[in-house]
C-alpha cells in the first residue's frame, strides 16, 4: 500500500479519518478524477471493532450482497412481556419476512482500501489539530507541526468530528450497546434466527421495569456460534455499558443460556439525534460527523453506499465547472448534495419520531414496535432504510397513530421535550 511523505501538500480534497466514512467517500473522490489524500490519526488498515448490518433489500438494490457473511431470511422480534405460559403469545415472534444481512467487516473495508489504491488516493499519518483558510485553500496543521493543503477539507472522523461545526440544542441521546460474539451453553436464538429486537422483560423485576427500556439484537452465526448484545435505542445521558452487560447475562440466564466462550466483546456507543451541521461552513462532512446516523435505527453504512456517490459527482461537478472554486463554494455544493431538503426534512421527521421514543415506558415501547411491524412491510422498510418520501413517511405516521393502542396514542400526542421545535424545522425547511 502506498504511502505520502507528510509536509504541504497541495490536494483537491483532503478526507480526514480513517473510518467506514472516510474511506467510503476518498474512493468515490477519487474516482470522480480528484486528486485526493486520506489524513487518518490510525492505520487506515487497522481492523474495525463493531459489526454492521443492512436489510437485504437495502444491499440487493447497491448490488452489493457478495460483501455479506452472514444473510438471514429467518427475522422476527418479540414485542411481548415474555410471560412463562408457553401459550402466551408474548412469548411468539413477529415474522418480518425480509432479509436481513451482517457485512463481512474485513471484505468491506478491503472493497474501499482497494477502490481507494486504484484511483490513486494517497495516505498520511497524523493527528488533524487545526483548520484554516487562505487564498480559496484550506489548510490543516497537524499535531506534528506539518501543514497539509487541499482545494477542499472533509471531514469524515465521526460524531466527534474534528472540524465541523454544528448548533448546540442541548443533550444528544446515544444508542448504547453490549455485546458478545461465541459459544454458549445453549442456543440464544433458533438455528437460523435473526433478533432484530427482543423487548421480552420477564428476566427483570417490577421495580426494574420502570428503568430505561432495553432489548436484545441476536444472530446464528452458524457452526455454534452466535452474536448477542444487549441494547438501548436511545438515551441521553446513555445506558452505561456495565447496565447492559449485566442485562445481557440475566436475560440469558433466564433463558437457561450461559456465555461458554467469547470471541469478541462489542462496545457500541453513537449518537443518535446529532444536530445537522452548519451547511454554510467552508469545511464538508461525511458519515457520523455529517449526522448521517439514522435517527430511527441507528444505521449508517446503508447511507454511506447510497449518498457518497452523490456527494463526490457534486464536488467534481463544481470543480469542473468553476476550476478557480474555493473551499467556501466547493462545500456549499457538497452541502446542498448531501443535504437537501427532502433530506433534511426527513431527518427533521425522524428526530421527532425519536424524541417522542424516548420518553415511552416499556410497555409503550413494546406496543409501539409491535403496531409499527404490523404496517405493510414496504411502509416500516421505508421508514427503518431511509428510502421513503416525506409523504409517505407521514402516511406511515398516520397510520401507525390510527392503529396504535391508546396507550402509545397517549404518548405521541403528549409535548414534553423539543417535538415542537423539530415539528416546526419540518415545516420550515426550504
Amino acid at each position: 500500500m502506498s504511502s505520502v511523505s507528510t509536509g504541504v501538500m497541495p490536494t483537491d480534497v483532503l478526507v480526514v479519518g480513517g473510518g467506514p466514512a472516510a474511506l467510503a467517500i476518498a474512493a468515490e473522490l477519487a474516482e470522480q478524477g480528484l486528486a485526493v489524500a486520506v489524513l487518518s490519526a490510525s492505520d487506515w488498515r487497522d481492523p474495525w471493532p463493531n459489526t454492521y448490518g443492512i436489510w437485504g433489500d437495502e444491499v440487493d438494490a447497491l448490488g452489493l450482497g457478495h460483501l455479506l457473511e452472514h444473510r438471514w431470511s429467518y427475522t422476527c422480534s418479540y414485542f411481548g412481556s415474555g410471560s412463562s405460559d408457553p401459550a402466551d403469545s408474548a412469548n411468539s415472534p413477529t415474522c418480518h419476512g425480509r432479509d436481513y444481512g451482517l457485512f463481512d467487516k474485513n471484505r468491506l473495508q478491503h472493497f474501499w482500501l482497494e477502490r481507494c489504491e486504484a484511483a490513486g488516493v494517497q495516505w498520511l499519518r497524523g493527528h488533524a489539530q487545526e483548520l484554516s483558510y487562505g487564498s480559496g485553500r484550506s489548510q490543516v496543521a497537524t499535531a506534528a507541526g506539518e501543514v497539509l493543503e487541499a482545494r477542499l477539507v472533509l471531514d469524515a472522523s465521526g460524531h466527534k468530528a474534528v472540524f465541523v461545526q454544528r448548533p448546540d440544542r442541548g443533550p444528544v441521546a446515544g444508542q448504547a450497546a453490549y455485546g458478545v460474539v461465541g459459544r454458549f451453553t445453549a442456543p440464544p436464538v433458533q438455528p437460523g434466527q435473526f433478533v432484530l429486537m427482543d423487548y421480552r422483560c420477564d428476566h427483570l423485576s417490577p421495580e426494574e421495569r420502570s428503568e430505561p427500556p432495553t432489548f436484545l439484537y441476536a444472530m446464528d452465526l452458524g457452526q455454534g456460534r452466535f452474536f448477542v448484545e444487549e441494547t438501548s435505542l436511545a438515551l441521553a445521558p446513555p445506558v452505561p455499558y456495565a447496565t447492559l452487560k449485566q442485562r445481557l447475562e440475566r436475560r440469558l440466564a433466564h433463558r437457561g443460556v450461559a456465555i461458554e466462550q467469547v470471541e469478541h466483546e462489542e462496545f457500541c456507543l453513537f449518537p443518535m439525534n446529532l444536530p445537522l451541521p452548519d451547511l454554510d461552513q467552508p469545511v464538508l462532512a461525511f458519515g457520523g460527523a455529517a449526522a448521517m446516523v439514522h435517527p430511527a435505527s441507528g444505521y449508517l453504512v446503508g447511507a454511506l453506499l447510497r449518498r457518497a456517490p452523490v456527494l463526490a459527482a457534486a464536488v467534481a461537478a463544481r470543480l469542473r465547472a468553476e476550476p478557480a472554486a474555493d473551499s467556501l463554494q466547493l462545500a456549499q455544493a457538497g452541502w446542498q448534495a448531501l443535504w437537501p431538503p427532502e433530506l433534511r426534512r426527513k431527518h427533521a421527521l425522524y428526530q421527532f419520531g425519536l424524541e417522542k421514543l424516548m420518553r415511552f415506558s416499556e410497555p409503550q415501547l413494546r406496543a409501539h414496535f409491535a403496531t409499527f411491524f404490523s404496517l405493510p412491510k414496504e411502509q416500516w422498510y421505508g421508514f427503518l432504510a431511509n428510502t421513503a418520501s416525506v409523504p409517505e413517511l407521514i402516511v406511515a405516521m398516520l397510520r401507525l397513530f390510527a392503529t396504535a393502542p391508546w396507550n402509545v396514542k397517549a404518548g405521541l400526542m403528549g409535548m414534553q421535550g423539543r417535538e415542537l421545535a423539530l415539528g416546526m424545522g419540518l415545516i420550515l425547511t426550504r
